[in-house]
């Protein structure tokens, strides 16, 4: 299992994340450099390739499997706000890569190789958050112009668009693609995904800056009030919390699961991984929170003011290439299919 962090300093930070004795992990640090020429603001990662973007207006790609650079992506004139991979269920590498700017746009690629399929604009204004559903048919997006929109990644165009009344910094789907979750400050809102009928709201302490969902119907928050706040979405109640996990502020959560990070047994816990704006990156297992505030079962601190965090399972020894990145239109796709 591999995390990768975000820096304002432009460094983006790889770790390896692996059981070091019983009961133990550990972060072994994979590579650090100044990837990008001003600060990092978002990242993704899927299988053995992760994406950065950058207040430089560039996309660049990494290799997990060997630490090593796959170039970089140009096709936006802005600032890159968010990044997102879409990964069939019976591919271990991604099919597509998603990403958003400050100008509204959006970029569709083929991430096998990496070449630019269309550019959609579905705000007028800078887009803070997109996810991609989990048939890879579908992205929503939200932005500063306070408006939530719908694009159709088969076509390649925006489907639906409406206005919020407040602006959305976060938006994401849930595991099995049935939900998806705005955040506006503090407060978190969950919504049926076929239409947008508002299924319940809570509210956190201070403004949540990041969020997770995982399995079970549980949405994992982090933000301005240093903890890791496990919330059931039914009942819009707190499950579990780890308090004060940093010293400053939760700027990334990732859910490390036996399903998801290849590199522990059936009987190992449930293991979620929290990065700060002081620099740490913290290891947990979430069902000691049940109980009582636990360790962190593994740390890393790169001294560094960490802006965001992804993690990815190296399952695949396909190595991603960078293709001819040309300006074209989407392949053509069938209705049933998920964008090529």
């Amino acid at each position: 299992m591999s995390l990768i962090a975000g820096s304002y300093e432009r460094f983006i930070w790889g770790f390896k994340l692996k059981p070091s004795e019983p009961q133990t992990l550990s972060l072994t640090p994979l590579f650090s450099y100044p990837s990008h020429l001003s600060a990092i603001k978002t990242l993704a990662a899927a299988g053995p390739v992760a994406a950065s973007g950058g207040a430089d207006d560039t996309i660049h790609l990494y290799d997990l499997s060997s630490a090593s650079s796959l170039g970089s992506l140009h096709d936006h004139s802005a600032s890159l706000t968010a990044l997102s991979f879409y990964t069939p269920p019976n591919l271990s590498f991604p099919r597509n890569l998603v990403s958003a700017a400050a100008d509204g746009s959006v970029c569709i690629y083929d991430a096998d190789p990496f070449v630019h399929l269309k550019t959609v604009l579905p705000h007028r204004k800078a887009i803070n958050d997109l996810s991609i559903h989990p048939s890879g048919k579908l992205a929503l997006t939200v932005g500063h112009d306070e408006c939530l929109a719908m694009i159709n990644l088969v076509r390649g165009k925006r489907s639906f668009y409406c206005r919020l009344g407040k602006e959305a910094s976060l938006v994401n789907f849930d595991v099995g693609g049935d939900k998806f979750f705005m955040v506006m400050e503090e407060k978190v809102s969950v919504h049926e995904a076929e239409d947008a009928r508002l299924l319940c709201e809570f509210e956190n302490k201070k403004r949540v800056l990041c969020a997770t969902p995982c399995e079970n119907d549980i949405l994992l928050t982090g933000g301005e009030d240093r903890c890791v706040t496990a919330w059931d979405v039914k009942s819009g109640k707190v499950a579990y919390s780890i308090e004060e996990a940093h010293a400053a502020r939760v700027k990334g959560i990732v859910v490390l699961t036996k399903n998801s990070s290849g590199a522990f047994s059936d009987d190992d816990p449930h293991i979620v991984a929290s990065a700060s704006s002081d620099g740490v990156i913290r290891v947990w297992d979430v069902r000691m929170a049940i109980k009582d505030k636990p360790n962190p079962l593994a740390e890393a601190n790169t001294k560094s003011r960490l802006t965001c965090l992804a993690g990815s399972a190296l399952k695949s020894l396909k190595r991603p290439q960078l293709g001819k990145n040309i300006e074209g239109e989407p392949k053509a796709t069938d209705n049933n299919e998920s964008a090529e």
